[in-house]
């Protein structure tokens, strides 16, 4: 039987995954709506924008978006699913944080906008992913995942 900071560190884990995927969804799907994207002064390819006025965005940022924000969805309904999404986002979303701060690299070599405001929006939510992901799931007992009663 678990006890309830097991409990409660599940539950938390979960729903991280989940909040994040919503964020994520919502954002790329708010990225294909014009009138939440703003154009630049100039246009440097189709698509391009900065959504709420904000956020650099491109189609395939708004993809990618959609994708990860399902994959939170999808991990939320486990506890294994959601460490793992946790963490790999937390991975990835920090070395974006990172690559958007270099200029060289802040548009991913012209594939996708990581620079701007992407850079302290991917850090924040990394941070929170990493925090769920490594430190939360460590501290739950090493049996409680596979103690999950069969429906």
């Amino acid at each position: 039987m678990q006890n309830s900071s097991n409990v409660s560190a599940n539950y938390s884990i979960r729903f991280t995954a989940l909040g994040i995927g919503l964020l994520f969804l919502l954002l790329g799907l708010a990225g294909f709506v014009p009138a939440f994207v703003a154009p630049p002064d100039f246009v440097p390819a189709m698509g391009f924008g900065y959504l709420f006025g904000l956020f650099p965005t491109n189609y395939f940022h708004n993809a990618i978006g959609i994708l990860v924000g399902l994959w939170g969805i999808a991990a939320f309904t486990s506890l294994t699913g959601s460490i793992v999404f946790n963490r790999i986002f937390a991975i990835v979303y920090a070395l974006g944080a990172v690559l958007g701060l270099i200029p060289f690299t802040n548009t991913l070599f012209g594939i996708t906008p990581l620079l701007g405001n992407n850079v302290w929006l991917d850090a924040l939510v990394a941070g929170i992913a990493f925090y769920y992901g490594f430190v939360k799931s460590a501290q739950i007992a090493p049996n409680s995942s596979s103690a999950q009663p069969s429906v």
